[in-house]
C-alpha cells in the first residue's frame, strides 16, 4: 500500500546493503515513513527471521510514530498489541516500537538480537552511547544478509555534535559510504529536505512558511534548510565564523603568548595557545583585530580520531611532553589550568607530574598556575561564561577573540553547545566542553569590558596589517 517517493527517500530505503544509513536534515522530509517504509519492505521476504525495533527518546514522542505506523502497517495486515507494544505481520515478522530515556536503558536489551534497528529523532539521545552499544545486538541465527540500522533526525537537540561528526561531517553532501576502521561496518548520511516530500508540500503548501516564521534564523536554517552548520539556541549565539573565524597569520613576536588547559584522560584533554593582540591589526580581508584581543593560533585536542569525546588517556608526562614539543621556539608568558589538576591524593598532583617532566637537554616540563573556574556570575564578579560571551560580542562589531582556522576542534565542538536545561546560565556538560572550559580559563586569565576604545574604521599606516607579514603555517598546526 506504501511506496517511497521518489528522490532521497526511495534512495535511501533501496540502500539495504549499507548497514548504517542516517536520513536527517529538514522538518517535513519525510523521516518517520522512512524508517517505517524501510523495516516494511522485508517483511515478507524474511518471514519470521525479520525482528526489528525502533526508539523514540520518550513515550509521548513515540505516540507520533505509533500513529503513523497504524496507517501504514494495518494495510499490510500488521496486529498491534498495545501490551507488548508489538506489531506482528502475517509472515511472522515483528517490531517492537520502545522509547529509551537513558543511557542506562539501552544496557536491559543485553541478549536480544534484532535484523533490523531504527532510531527515530537520533539527535534527541545526548550521545551516541545507546545507538553504539545496541549496535551489538544487530544478528541473527539465521541468514538475513541485509541487516541494517536506520536512524533519522533533523539538526539540532542535545546530541547534534555527535550525530554530525559521527554521520554527517565525513561526508556533508552525502550518498558517500564511510568505512568504519573500527567495526568494519559502512554507514553513509542522505540528506532530506522540505521540497523533497513533495506529497507534504502539496496538500499542505503553507507548511513552509510556518516554518519560515519559527523564530530565529538559526532554527529556521535547521528546520527549513536542515543546515547542519546552525544551531537553535546555541550557549554561545554570538558565534559567527564569519567573524571569528581567521586564517593563520604570523603572531608578531611582540604580542604576548599564553596557553590554557583543561585536563582529560578518559574524557579528552584541551590545550590552547593564546596572542594577545599588542595594537590594532588589520587582516588580509580588511578585518581588525582590536588591541588586546586574544587570538587562538594553536591547539592540541586530547581525542580518539572518528570517537568524538573519548580520550587518549595519555600520562601527564606525555602531555607535558607534547606541550613543550609544541612549544619549541616560542615565549610562553604563563599557563593557566583546570584547578581539579592541582588536586593531590595520595602524591603529586597532575600539574606537579607535568612540571617535573624532563626532556631531552634537560628541558623542563610547563609551569601552570590554577585557572579562575567561576562558571557563571556570582557577588557581583563576571563568571567565566560572560568572560567568553563577552569577548565573542565585542564592541562595534569588533570581536575581542578570533581563532585560526587551524583549531578545528574549537570551531567544531563550541559553536553548537547548548544551555543546560535546568540551568540556562550554565552550559549543558553532557556534550563535548572542554575546549569551551578551556577557553574559559583564558578568558578569565584576561578580564576585558567592553568600555575598551572602539577600533577606528579608517585606512591609517598605523595599522599593523597581515599583508605585510608572511603567513606562519607552523604556528597554526596542531
Amino acid at each position: 500500500m506504501w511506496s517511497p517517493q521518489p528522490g532521497p527517500q526511495a534512495d535511501a530505503i533501496s540502500a539495504d546493503w549499507c548497514p548504517e544509513l542516517f536520513f536527517g536534515g529538514a522538518a517535513g522530509g519525510g523521516k518517520s515513513d522512512y524508517l517505517l517504509g524501510d523495516f516494511l519492505q522485508d517483511v515478507n521476504t524474511y518471514g519470521a527471521a525479520w525482528r526489528g525495533v525502533v526508539f523514540r527518546r520518550t513515550y509521548p514522542e513515540l505516540e507520533e510514530l505509533l500513529a503513523r505506523s497504524n496507517e501504514l502497517f494495518l494495510p499490510e495486515g500488521g496486529d498491534w498489541n498495545v501490551q507488548k507494544k508489538l506489531w506482528t505481520f502475517p509472515s511472522g515478522a515483528t517490531l517492537r516500537m520502545r522509547y529509551l530515556e537513558s543511557d542506562r536503558d539501552a544496557t536491559r536489551y543485553q541478549g536480544h538480537q534484532y535484523t533490523w534497528i531504527g532510531w527515530d529523532e537520533l539527535t534527541q539521545w545526548a550521545t551516541l552511547f545507546p545507538y553504539r552499544y545496541l549496535r551489538g545486538r544487530l544478528r541473527s541465527a539465521h541468514e538475513v544478509p541485509t541487516k541494517r540500522i536506520r536512524a533519522a533526525a533533523n539538526p539540532g537537540g542535545s546530541g547534534h555534535l555527535e550525530v554530525k561528526s559521527y554521520f554527517v561531517d565525513p561526508a556533508p553532501q552525502g550518498y558517500v559510504p564511510i568505512l568504519d576502521e573500527v567495526t568494519g561496518m559502512e554507514r553513509m548520511y542522505i540528506p532530506s529536505r522540505l521540497s523533497d516530500n513533495a506529497i507534504l508540500v502539496r496538500n499542505d503548501p503553507g507548511y513552509a512558511g510556518r516554518l519560515a516564521g519559527l523564530g530565529s534564523e538559526q532554527l529556521v536554517k535547521a528546520m527549513l534548510g536542515g543546515d547542519w552548520s546552525v544551531i537553535d539556541g546555541a550557549f554561545f549565539g554570538e558565534w559567527s565564523s564569519a567573524r571569528h573565524a581567521v586564517q593563520p597569520f604570523a603572531i608578531p613576536s611582540d604580542w604576548l603568548r599564553f596557553r590554557s588547559m583543561d585536563w582529560g584522560s578518559a574524557k579528552p584533554f584541551s590545550v590552547g595557545w593564546w596572542a594577545v593582540a599588542g595594537d590594532d591589526y588589520r587582516l588580509g580581508d580588511d578585518r581588525v583585530i582590536p588591541r588586546g584581543a586574544l587570538i587562538r593560533y594553536r591547539e592540541w585536542y586530547g581525542c580518539i580520531p572518528g570517537k568524538p569525546n573519548t580520550g587518549l588517556k595519555l600520562t601527564a608526562e606525555e602531555v607535558a611532553a607534547g606541550i613543550v614539543e609544541r612549544e619549541a621556539g616560542e615565549s610562553i608568558a604563563y599557563g593557566t589550568l583546570d584547578p581539579a589538576a592541582f588536586a593531590q591524593d595520595g602524591g603529586p598532583s597532575i600539574a606537579e607530574r607535568m612540571r617535573s617532566w624532563r626532556g631531552p637537554n634537560s628541558r623542563m616540563g610547563p609551569i601552570f598556575r590554577p585557572a579562575d573556574n567561576a562558571r557563571v556570575a556570582r557577588s557581583g564578579a563576571m563568571g567565566g561564561w560572560d568572560a567568553v560571551r563577552a569577548r565573542l560580542k565585542g564592541i562595534d562589531g569588533n570581536p575581542m577573540l578570533f581563532v585560526f582556522s587551524t583549531c578545528k576542534d574549537f570551531i567544531r565542538t563550541v559553536p553548537v553547545l547548548q544551555h543546560d536545561p535546568h540551568r540556562a546560565e550554565d552550559l549543558d556538560t553532557s556534550a563535548e566542553d572542554h575546549v569551551a572550559d578551556e577557553a574559559r580559563y583564558a578568558c578569565m586569565s584576561r578580564p576585558w569590558v567592553a568600555e575598551a576604545k572602539p577600533v577606528s574604521r579608517q585606512t591609517s599606516s598605523g595599522y599593523r596589517s597581515a599583508r605585510q607579514d608572511p603567513p606562519s603555517w607552523r604556528i597554526g598546526g596542531a
